[in-house]
């Protein structure tokens, strides 16, 4: 053999390695790893385990799911496989439904390893978020198997967006108002109408730079109404550690209300009334504030519409204050993450302030922001004005629109001053 043969034969040879290598690297590239931890569990959020560690783990009732959601960007083929783990299972059978289709796979157990569970290819017909639900049909042993990834490959996983933190809740967004210039607001009112109320969710209506005041669905069979106004100093997380003359104070508090201290997102003091509100109706909120040299007074007041009066939640004294109403804003949250994929959805308005001359002024516009998750890990929320021309909030659901950090809004005013408030 030449030299000139051998050197073409060897050219040819880094030519394909360099070929296999650069596929290599684009598979590379468009292979995408889903977490188990950033699933979800279906319809029971607390029946399965979801840790960074160990992925999911306790799937033993084949009623429940393991599902992803993630947004497609790129339609085309896409190649799916969910690791797991089967250690206490001699074989499983798996099905996923996505994009319109039932895959079912079965595979035998590998010893404490992770066994690769390969479904057929889809295809994904158009851009948009789209649900990954593996369900557990059969297994030979205790488990359908530790759940450690989705792991996804194809043209339609470029650019694929996914949560792959271990935090899931929804991102939580809010409105910010806004207000004249050199106002000195005394009194705040707003309305809040609950679309969706999965638990775990907070709609706050009146807030602002000491507090917050709205409502909250803590369990399938509690609800509540809670205002809270913060201490002064920087202490986040316990309340035992600051000084006296930083604690807010108790003033008073209405019927069947309970008082007690808050920690861990800053702290002050707590108050909330459990009750029965409904989703669809419309609830009215007023807060007011009542300078009293270095230290304000705030009140909140809530509508009772079966009784078709305000009643009073709390009134607090906070310290090294001395100013009115500041910031105000609305928000949603979600506030545990284990069903951070449900939409929270409410519709906030009409908002009105009572300046220290007595006087009302209706707010109609609103800014849009979010928390840190809201900026890269979770974008399904929305906000805008409304049919009824009030603003409209969503967060979570992977639904949303078009909407960027900053984005302004404004609603129709309706030129009626509240009307039968509480006293000063």
């Amino acid at each position: 053999m030449t030299a000139k043969w051998l050197f073409l034969v060897g050219c040819m040879v880094v030519s394909g390695l360099s070929a296999l290598t650069a596929q290599a690297r684009r598979q590379e590239v468009v292979e995408l790893r889903v977490p188990g931890f950033t699933a979800y569990c279906e319809p029971d959020a607390d029946a399965l385990q979801m840790t960074e560690a160990h992925g999911v783990t306790g799937w033993t009732d084949s009623r429940q799911s393991v599902v992803w959601y993630g947004e497609i960007k790129n339609p085309g083929r896409l190649d799916l496989e969910v690791d797991v783990r089967l250690p206490e299972t001699k074989a499983v059978t798996l099905r996923l439904m996505v994009a319109g289709k039932t895959l079912t796979q079965t595979v035998e157990s590998d010893g404490d390893k992770i066994v690769p569970v390969r479904f057929p290819s889809v295809d994904v017909a158009s851009p948009g978020y789209c649900r990954f639900a593996l369900q557990g049909v059969q297994k030979v042993g205790k488990t359908f198997g530790d759940v450690d990834a989705l792991i996804l490959s194809g043209p339609a996983s470029e650019e694929a967006h996914f949560n792959l933190k271990e935090r899931r809740n929804a991102a939580s967004v809010h409105l910010g108002y806004s207000i004249p210039e050199g106002a000195k607001v005394v009194a705040f009112t707003n309305e809040v109408t609950v679309k969706t109320d999965p638990i775990w969710s907070y709609y706050m209506a009146c807030g602002f730079r000491r507090g917050y005041f709205g409502i909250q669905v803590n369990s399938p069979t509690e609800r509540r109404i809670i205002f809270s106004i913060w201490d002064s100093g920087n202490e986040g997380v316990d309340r035992s550690k600051v000084a006296p003359d930083d604690r807010v104070q108790l003033l008073a508090k209405g019927k069947d209300v309970v008082a007690s201290d808050f920690g861990n997102e800053g702290t002050g003091g707590h108050s909330h009334l459990v009750y029965p509100w409904k989703t669809g109706a419309t609830y009215r909120f007023l807060v007011t504030a009542k300078p009293d040299g270095t230290h304000t007074v705030y009140s909140g007041y809530f509508f009772f519409p079966e009784r078709r009066a305000w009643g009073l939640i709390a009134s607090f004294r906070a310290p090294k204050d001395g100013d009115t109403l500041r910031g105000l804003y609305s928000f949603n949250e979600d506030f545990a993450g284990a069903n951070g994929q449900k939409r929270r959805l409410a519709e906030f308005g009409p908002q009105w302030i009572q300046t220290e001359d007595g006087k009302w002024s209706e707010l109609l516009t609103a800014r849009f922001t979010h928390d840190a998750t809201g900026k890269a890990d979770r974008t399904d929320y929305a906000a805008g004005v409304g049919k009824g021309g009030h603003f409209v909030l969503s967060n979570g659901g992977f639904v949303g629109i078009p909407i960027h950090l900053g984005d302004t809004f404004t609603r129709p005013a309706t030129n009626k001053a509240p009307t039968n408030l509480p006293p000063p």
